[in-house]
């Protein structure tokens, strides 16, 4: 059991890592991020159980992997990142509907990717860590005076589908 919850934790924090160098890319290669520019010009998030679904879909070969190596590792590298994809895909609507909701960073970077039109910094959805480890990180005047007067709706007022 020890050793699926490390798995777990580890795909977890491997999972972050790998959509925020996904991201980058998306804004480094035409081909790569296609969709994703709609994404921008629409400036709105699928619904947490489409985007939950799109990364699944995206990852579910290297989630199923480590059942090679045993059931316990598998299981475990399993359920760590289908809980990052749910915990990203959540923070991502979020982020785009009610962002100062994001109590887990200092600045909701995703929201300011987008309303500052950062194309080459704040390249985190759910976590903000790896923007500070490779320097993408840039601090910004979130929410102006007016958003700051919204009434801020509870944190499942999101779009869901």
């Amino acid at each position: 059991m020890w050793t699926a919850i490390a798995v777990g934790i580890v795909a977890f924090l491997f999972s972050s890592f790998v959509e925020y160098w996904v991201h980058r890319f998306m804004h480094k290669w035409a081909k790569f991020g296609e969709r994703h520019r709609d994404h921008h010009r629409r400036n709105e998030g699928q619904g947490v159980l489409r985007e939950f679904f799109d990364y699944v879909k995206g990852a579910f070969i290297a989630m199923i992997l480590p059942f090679l190596i045993s059931v316990e590792v598998g299981t475990g590298w399993f359920v760590g990142a289908l809980i990052y994809a749910a915990f990203s895909a959540y923070a991502h609507q979020l982020q785009h509907e009610n962002a100062r909701k994001c109590f887990w960073m200092s600045m909701p970077v995703h929201y300011a990717h987008h309303k500052h039109q950062m194309w080459d910094h704040n390249f985190g959805l759910g976590v903000d860590w790896w923007d500070y480890i490779f320097g993408t990180y840039k601090k910004v005047e979130c929410f102006t005076e007016e958003e700051l007067e919204q009434p801020q709706g509870s944190y499942l007022q999101l779009r869901w589908w």
